[in-house]
């Protein structure tokens, strides 16, 4: 459960540094779909901030019929629709921001001696977890377990289990890919694109995990003296793994959690891949937050200072949207930028890990409640 005392504090737009450089036109896109979400499947689940999708909805209705001619006046729509709230933590310290991407694996549809690391669909014998199934033994932030033969309830096996063959046999592989390493980051990033051999690219994305909690390696191999924490990134952690072979399982085994994936069609792979929100996700555009606090398809203006490597130089200062979410994105004012596919968004998602204010935008009709 989340413990971070925070406060929202009405602002204007005046106030956003940067708010009038930005461009926030790629946005009415998403709202459109999250709008044809919210209305023909279900709404999103209002998290404890109070915002539902109720509140949201006359929001993207209006954002269906507007038609942006640019800068300029999306930015007016904004303006015209939402107030601005800085999310201030009570202890003062500032929000912060990583990056996550869409990794593209080289893969076979057949096991062979080069590939042979498979990603996994959702096994048979994993369950929800809920108030009305869960044992007393299991902790309740255990989402999903196994149940065994006898209907017993159990944890799952973890990381290192699975790897050494507890699935294997249960036909639930997608593909192979030649690298654990890049199966392992293709979980902590939640989806994939498939790169087969002969040509095609298909697309994978989360359906449920293992249960165990997220632990990052990149803090494992800090404490060991493996990396500097000054120079710790995606990149750096990767490279450490390659030139250690050997260390590599213990490593990895270190984080318990485990990813199992679902082929997931999307319209054209110029779009981003489907996540939490179920909608496409837009490049530079999106936001994970904290689920349990905040509610997706929410606006949110991100401004930091020292992220200058997304906007050539430039401190960020964007209009994101909340698409997704991940289990190491806690708190009111954390957020994960999502970068977009392959190899040049990875470098940048790699490196991004920067203090940031959040403010979040919230339509006028629902602001009222959040005024002092």
């Amino acid at each position: 459960m989340n413990t971070i005392d925070y406060v929202l504090k009405p602002t204007t737009y005046a106030d956003l540094v940067g708010w009038d450089e930005d461009d926030p036109s790629a946005l009415f896109a998403a709202m459109r779909d999250c709008l044809d979400y919210v209305e023909t499947v279900k709404p999103y689940r209002s998290g404890s901030l109070g915002l539902s999708t109720d509140d949201l909805k006359p929001l993207l209705a209006a954002a269906s019929n507007f038609k942006s001619a640019n800068a300029l006046s999306a930015r007016g729509f904004f303006e015209k629709h939402c107030i601005p709230f800085l999310i201030q933590r009570s202890d003062e310290k500032p929000g912060f921001v990583t990056g996550f991407f869409e990794p593209e694996v080289e893969v076979s549809a057949r096991p062979d001696d080069t590939f042979c690391y498979p990603f996994y669909r959702r096994p048979f014998d994993l369950i929800d977890l809920d108030d009305n199934n869960r044992p007393a033994s299991i902790d309740p932030s255990y989402a999903f377990a196994r149940r065994k033969a006898d209907g017993e309830i159990d944890l799952y096996p973890d990381r290192g289990e699975i790897d050494q063959g507890y699935l294997t046999g249960q036909g639930l592989e997608i593909a192979w890919a030649k690298s654990k390493v890049d199966v392992f980051f293709a979980h902590v990033q939640g989806a994939a694109r498939l790169k087969y051999r002969d040509g095609r690219v298909e697309r994978i994305t989360y359906s449920a995990k293992a249960g165990h909690p997220f632990s990052a390696i990149g803090r494992l191999l800090i404490d060991r003296r493996d990396i500097d924490a000054s120079t710790v990134s995606m990149q750096t952690i990767r490279d450490w793994l390659l030139q250690n072979p050997a260390k590599v399982d213990p490593v990895l085994w270190h984080n318990r959690s485990y990813i199992f994936f679902r082929e997931a069609a999307v319209a054209g792979l110029d779009q981003g891949p489907i996540a939490a929100a179920k909608v496409p996700l837009v490049a530079g555009r999106s936001l994970a937050v904290d689920r349990l606090i905040h509610t997706f398809g929410f606006p949110f203006f991100i401004r930091s200072q020292t992220l200058t490597h997304l906007d050539d130089g430039k401190p960020f200062a964007r209009t994101l949207l909340a698409l997704d979410t991940g289990s190491a994105i806690v708190g009111p004012a954390r957020g994960d930028i999502f970068t977009g596919s392959g190899y040049d968004a990875g470098e940048q998602a790699g490196t991004i890990k920067h203090p940031a204010q959040f403010y979040i935008l919230i339509p006028r009709a629902a602001a009222v409640r959040f005024a002092p």
